[in-house]
C-alpha cells in the first residue's frame, strides 16, 4: 500500500476538489480526526464501511490498484496504521494534524469535525460516552467542544460563561488514548 499511496498534500487537494461529492472529510485535518475515531472507537469496521464515505468513493475502487481512488485509499490506510501503531506503542506521542489559523493559533475544529463524522457512522455504539450522566462522558468534551451540528450551531450548546474552551484542544491527544482504552474491552469482546 505504501508504494501506491498518494502524498498527503495531493490527497488534501483531492479532498477539496471533491466537495461536491460530499466526502466525510474535505481536508487532511478532518481526515486525520475521522481516522483517529475509527482507530479509537467502540467497534471494528470493515474498511469499505468507513473509507468509502470518508473519500466519497465507490467500493469498486478497492479492486483497481492503478487509479487515483486507490492511491487515495492507500494513503488513508497508511494513516490508519500510523495512528494505530502510535496509540499501541507510544500513545504519548500521538499528535492530531491540526492546521493553524492566520494568526498562528491552532484550529482544532476541522480535526474535531472529522472525529465526529466518524462517530456518526455508528452513533448508537458511541451512546455510553454521549450520555452526560456517564462519568466517562468527559472524555469526549475536548473534541465535542469544537464541533458544530448540521445547522452550524455548537454541538454542546453555547459556551458557558467563565468556561475556558480555547485551549481544550491541548487535551485531545490524551482524550483519544483514554477513549481508545475505554472501548478496548468492549471492542475486542465484540470482535470474537
Amino acid at each position: 500500500m505504501a508504494a501506491a499511496a498518494m502524498p498527503l498534500a495531493e490527497l488534501d487537494r483531492r479532498l477539496q476538489a471533491r466537495v461536491d461529492r460530499h466526502p466525510a472529510a474535505t481536508s487532511i485535518p478532518m481526515l486525520d480526526g475521522y481516522v483517529a475515531a475509527i482507530v479509537a472507537g467502540p467497534v471494528s469496521m470493515s474498511p469499505l464501511d468507513w473509507i468509502c464515505p470518508l473519500l466519497a468513493i465507490d467500493a469498486d475502487a478497492f479492486n483497481h490498484g492503478d487509479t487515483p481512488e486507490f492511491a487515495a485509499l492507500s494513503a488513508v490506510a497508511l494513516r490508519h496504521n500510523d495512528i494505530s501503531n502510535v496509540l499501541t506503542t507510544a500513545p504519548d506521542q500521538f499528535e492530531p494534524m491540526h492546521r493553524r489559523k492566520p494568526n498562528g493559533d491552532v484550529d482544532p475544529r476541522p480535526w474535531c469535525q472529522g472525529f465526529y463524522a466518524a462517530m456518526r457512522l455508528r452513533l448508537p455504539a458511541w451512546a455510553p460516552l454521549l450520555d452526560a450522566s456517564n462519568v466517562n462522558h468527559g472524555l469526549l468534551l475536548p473534541i465535542l467542544l469544537h464541533c458544530r451540528d448540521d445547522q452550524e450551531q455548537p454541538l454542546l450548546g453555547p459556551p458557558q460563561s467563565g468556561c475556558e474552551t480555547r485551549r481544550a484542544y491541548a487535551d485531545i491527544p490524551l482524550a483519544v488514548e483514554a477513549i481508545r482504552q475505554y472501548w478496548m474491552p468492549i471492542r475486542y469482546a465484540r470482535a470474537r
